[in-house]
């Protein structure tokens, strides 16, 4: 199996979710071995390259963001890395001219729909995958997320909400056989009405509308339309999950289960494989490991069906 990038390159434009600021984000082919790498074309001082790094993420309220050692930093990359890892693309560069990802519908899809308009490339360099070797846990309360081997990379997510809209939700995934855009890709974020209003008078979710978030008010969905799937909410953690799962800079062979846990919890985790002697490896990705990985086979008739 060999590393992938873009055919061409993507534009799509929009405003932050928390910042409300417009940005234009485009996605550009990059070399084999580059990996995903974001660029901040606004910014004025420092270096504008951002890896997207386990190790690069600082801790903020409701999304991952990543920051240089410049201090140059870009907010809420988990949908766009999600897209990235859920349709296989090992290699590109990313430019947002602001300081996050545009938010678009609330959801990975766009970025899904635009990467598949264009295609991929094959590149002439083999692919290195991170197989977990050891199971590796971090928990904060009732919070826990862990990795353990596998033979390709499954999601199983709980969460437990007390609004009735939400409630106590669980799935389980195997993300082979393009599972992440069937199953997860259209899952837009979201929040409580009661938090709407307490967010903003804070300076957050300043670009947040009901048409880019699942708004709940009690048992009540208060966005036009409803919910996209009866389950919408813990798709939508475990297609965070995936985004975050795909800062370790290559796909990774294991079973991640969240329960409760969010972005910080699972960056944590992460640090915690990197760091614990004999928990992850890299090998080579032949033929069989390659049928377990996301995005294998993935066609814009798949997201049809879905977006």
């Amino acid at each position: 199996m060999v590393q992938t990038t873009l055919k061409s390159t993507v534009t799509l434009k929009g405003a932050g979710l928390h910042s409300g600021r417009p940005a234009r984000i485009t996605l550009s082919p990059a070399r084999a071995g580059h990996g995903i790498g974001f660029y901040r074309s606004d910014a004025v001082a420092g270096s504008r390259d951002i890896p997207a790094r386990w190790d690069l993420t600082e801790h903020v309220p409701l999304c991952t963001r990543l920051v240089n050692a410049d201090g140059v930093s870009i907010s809420t990359v988990e949908h766009v890395m999600a897209a990235l890892a859920g349709l296989g693309v090992h290699n590109a560069q990313i430019s947002v001219s602001g300081p996050e990802v545009p938010i678009l519908d609330g959801s990975a899809a766009p970025f899904v729909r635009a990467i598949l308009k264009v295609g991929l490339r094959r590149l002439n360099a083999p692919l290195r995958v991170l197989r977990v070797m050891r199971p590796v846990e971090v928990r904060d309360g009732d919070a826990i997320a862990r990795l353990e081997p596998a033979g390709g990379l499954r999601i199983d997510f709980e969460i437990d909400f007390a609004d009735a809209a939400i409630g106590r939700q669980a799935l389980s995934l195997d993300m082979a056989n393009g599972a992440f855009v069937h199953e997860l890709c259209d899952s837009r974020t979201f929040c409580r009405l009661s938090e709407v209003e307490y967010m903003r008078g804070r300076g957050l979710a300043l670009g947040g509308t009901l048409e880019n978030a699942v708004v709940v008010d009690g048992g009540k969905v208060v966005s036009p339309g409803g919910l996209r799937h009866a389950d919408e909410p813990v798709r939508h953690k475990m297609l965070d999950a995936l985004g975050d799962l795909a800062l370790a800079g290559a796909p990774i062979l294991g079973l991640y289960t969240g329960r409760r846990a969010g972005h910080t919890l699972t960056n944590r985790l992460l640090r915690a494989l990197f760091a614990t002697p004999g928990a992850v490896e890299w090998v080579d990705c032949n033929d069989e490991r390659l049928r377990r990985l996301p995005g294998v086979g993935v066609s814009l008739t798949d997201l049809a069906a879905v977006a």
